[in-house]
């Protein structure tokens, strides 16, 4: 008999701790618990993944009506329902949720819906007051939106408060340059919104492929959003607060009173006027809305981890090995909260591993390598492997590229591009990376991921017959080197 209450302890619900816990039960025979404090499915399910993909597709129909006239339909044009869509987007991650829950009850993991932080290197305290024992910890809370230094950065929402809002604004600032920044940036404009976007970097997408990531920038201003690189916040206010300090104005009160009485109305949640930002750039405007979307922290706060002996980042992220093991044998880390590669379905593999390391005997590192993603831009972001800058800094390499306008939105008289991209090592000829910018992005990279995962040269490509008519077709296509680098 154990002398601990289970074999492993779980602290967070998300998709990671959840696969971990079961497969831990289920086909370790392990004595599992789990530990929640908000809803089960974590980011991705819930304020992530799930709800942003399915406010892309809502926003994709906004040229349906017109593309559909363009082959011959007689559609018309309505307004957008927010209230209607939320409804059912609530109704859809609740179905989820409990899908969650059902999950670990099949698998006899024992849920608690509280806090837990950990008290010892095998001892979890919850908020309900209870302890309980393990001989190992596995800590999976994932991450949150982080918001700037910035003097009033209260009158602003964060990405977890975008699907919230009672009503669509009638236009909003998205302040940042990264995916979930971009994103939004598309989904709103979709929507309707008036949409401006602040980057304080030279090109959004930092990270990615240049010339992927400047498709992307083109694609989004051709669209209407009005994107600002080499600019941030300089200063921000309620739209009605007189600027001059210490001056009283037409609301009542100084500037400073009803910059109070703003944050005042922002914590009741009953904030909806419009704030003033000045640019540092120079430039005024007046938003609905402002949405800070410039980054994410490890949820690690008061969880006692350091007092414990368990080693944290300057962000607060987990230490770990390539076993997902802490500094304190006992208590292993994965996701977000690690900081590694946040994408869910690395939390997953990343909980796989961890099972078959410490329940099955199987020491099992993670594989970060050549991960696929996707970007859900409009138009899409598909990329896996080396940028052309990161490959040509490591060897010699050949760039084929494509670009040219989809026979689907050419024919409706859309001006959208698309990108086809493989950089090839001249040594061993193996595609190094490849880079989608289209629509259905995300479905292609998979396929292509699969091939280039397993080590496909570009001669591999060349003997795979195309899907014609097709967009993807391009990427067994290209014969002849854009340049070589």
């Amino acid at each position: 008999m154990s002398d601990f209450d289970y074999d492993l302890f779980v602290i967070g619900g998300g998709s990671g701790g959840v696969r971990a816990a079961r497969v831990a039960a289920g086909e370790a025979g392990a004595r599992v618990a789990l530990a929640e404090d908000d809803r089960y499915g974590g980011t991705c399910v819930i304020r992530g993944c799930v709800p942003k993909k399915l406010m892309v597709f809502a926003s994709e129909y906004a040229n349906v009506v017109e593309d559909a006239q363009s082959y011959g339909w007689t559609l018309k044009q309505g307004p957008f329902d927010w209230p209607a869509f939320r409804t059912r987007l609530n109704d859809e991650l609740d179905r989820l949720e409990q899908v969650y829950r059902n999950l670990l009850k099949g698998s006899n993991v024992e849920t608690f819906d509280a806090r837990a932080s950990v008290s010892g290197p095998h001892e979890v305290t919850l908020s309900t007051g209870e302890t309980k024992s393990a001989k190992h910890i596995l800590v999976a809370t994932g991450g949150h939106p982080v918001r700037p230094q910035t003097p009033n950065a209260h009158l602003g929402i964060v990405s977890d408060d975008i699907f919230h809002l009672d009503k669509l604004p009638r236009s909003m600032l998205i302040v940042g340059g990264g995916y979930i920044a971009c994103e939004f940036a598309g989904i709103m404009n979709g929507l309707g919104v008036e949409v401006t976007q602040y980057y304080r970097g030279a090109q959004i997408l930092r990270g990615f492929d240049e010339e992927a990531r400047g498709l992307v920038a083109e694609s989004m201003r051709e669209r209407g959003i009005k994107l600002h690189v080499g600019t941030n916040i300089l200063e921000m206010a309620p739209a009605s607060a007189d600027r001059s300090a210490g001056e009283t104005g037409a609301m009542g009160g100084t500037a400073q009173e009803r910059v109070e009485m703003a944050q005042l109305r922002a914590a009741e949640g009953t904030a909806n006027e419009p704030v003033w930002v000045k640019s540092t750039t120079g430039s005024e405007g007046e938003y609905d809305v402002v949405l800070f979307a410039t980054g994410r922290d490890p949820n690690t706060k008061d969880m006692g981890l350091e007092e414990v002996g368990v080693t944290l980042g300057r962000r607060g992220e987990i230490g770990v090995d390539a076993y997902s093991q802490t500094s304190v044998p006992s208590i292993y880390a994965i996701g977000d909260v690690t900081n590694r590669v946040n994408l869910t379905p690395v939390a997953i593999r990343e909980g796989m591993a961890f099972v078959e390391t410490v329940f099955k005997s199987n020491p099992t590192p993670v594989d970060h390598d050549l991960i696929p993603s996707a970007i859900f831009t409009q138009p899409e972001m598909g990329t896996v492997g080396l940028s052309e800058e990161e490959a040509r800094d490591q060897e010699p390499v050949e760039v084929y590229c494509t670009s040219f306008r989809p026979m689907q939105t050419a024919f409706a008289g859309r001006p959208d591009r698309v990108l086809m991209k493989l950089v090839v090592s001249k040594a061993s000829r193996k595609v190094l990376g490849c880079h989608i910018v289209a629509p259905g992005a995300g479905e292609m990279i998979q396929m292509a991921g699969v091939a280039i995962k397993m080590g496909a040269t570009k001669e591999d490509f060349d003997r795979t017959v195309a899907v014609h008519p097709t967009m993807s077709e391009e990427m067994v296509t290209m014969r002849v080197p854009m340049r070589t680098a």
